[in-house]
């Protein structure tokens, strides 16, 4: 298999590390040079992407692919992969398998209602609107027999070097207390592990919500971090008054409880960190936040 990944950022970084043996090459885009080193893997052929400038060799690179992995965020009016590559992507002749990583902000607010695949998303934030726009596009692509496309809908993503313990050493840690506000999330180990079952998925196109078993208040999360450094938790912050980015606060702004059984029974992922307890326990044993 030759795998080309539309942004080699922290998602498709890890899906690398755990499975890029499985693949006879590797290549991806990024914003600068610096990027592609920083992956330190030979593995990997980086290619320089952006809104102003495209490697030219990157449509020769699709062109031996047969595996996409795309995280590159789409901008508020178009999906910047399929802006510059979209003609070329239509007009490819192989078989080609699209892992499309979305966001569950596309369901929008619920006030706090469990949603699954099955409901129609409701995106009100410009960021998610455009998830759901790019979400169309990439399906549009797919419509040629030749493709298939799997939609990753993931929750708030945490994992190395991007958790509560590392923002509680480093002091930016905040307990903002909202009444009955509760968020998913999703260790990118089990993001990994998600986008190689959906690699081996033998079905037609298909969405999925990647999201851990427990959606819990933030404040929780915080408070278990410190538990495990032994510290005092910092002090309980109202949302109406807390210091947030624009942001930070609009992320609480949609409630919701993301239903990850299809997940599980339909494309068999066991998740290794069902809540984030395990999770960030995980991270404090191999010595994050310390």
């Amino acid at each position: 298999m030759n795998l080309f990944c539309f942004g080699l950022g922290y998602s498709a970084e890890h899906f690398i590390k755990a499975y890029g043996d499985q693949f006879d090459t590797i290549a991806g885009t990024a914003r600068s040079h610096y990027a592609v080193e920083r992956l330190g893997d030979p593995r990997v052929k980086g290619f320089m992407f952006d809104v102003e400038r495209a490697d030219p060799e990157i449509a020769t690179a699709l062109a031996q692919a047969d595996t996409l992995l795309v995280s590159i965020p789409p901008d508020i009016s178009v999906d910047p992969a399929l802006a510059k590559f979209g003609r070329v992507l239509s007009q490819l002749p192989q078989r080609l398998k699209i892992i499309y990583l979305s966001t569950i902000g596309v369901y929008g607010d619920r006030e706090g209602e469990w949603v699954d695949e099955a409901r129609v998303p409701a995106p009100k934030q410009p960021r998610s609107i455009a998830r759901l726009r790019a979400e169309k596009a990439w399906q549009a692509i797919a419509k040629d027999d030749r493709k298939t496309i799997q939609i990753l809908r993931l929750a708030g993503i945490y994992g190395p070097g991007r958790n509560a313990l590392v923002q509680l050493k480093n002091g930016t840690a905040q307990r903002v207390i909202k009444k009955d506000q509760v968020f998913n999330r999703v260790h990118v180990s089990d993001i990994a592990n998600a986008i190689a079952a959906a690699l081996v998925y033998e079905g037609g196109n298909d969405v999925w919500n990647v999201a851990d078993d427990e959606p819990a208040p933030p404040q929780d999360v915080v408070t278990y971090a410190a538990k495990l450094m032994g510290r005092a938790p910092p002090p309980e912050e109202d949302f109406a008054t807390a210091p947030l980015s624009p942001l930070a606060r609009s992320f609480y702004e949609e409630n919701k409880r993301a239903a990850n059984g299809k997940l599980k029974s339909e494309l068999g992922v066991a998740l290794a960190y069902p809540t984030y307890r395990e999770g960030l326990t995980a991270l404090w044993d191999a010595g994050e936040g310390r």
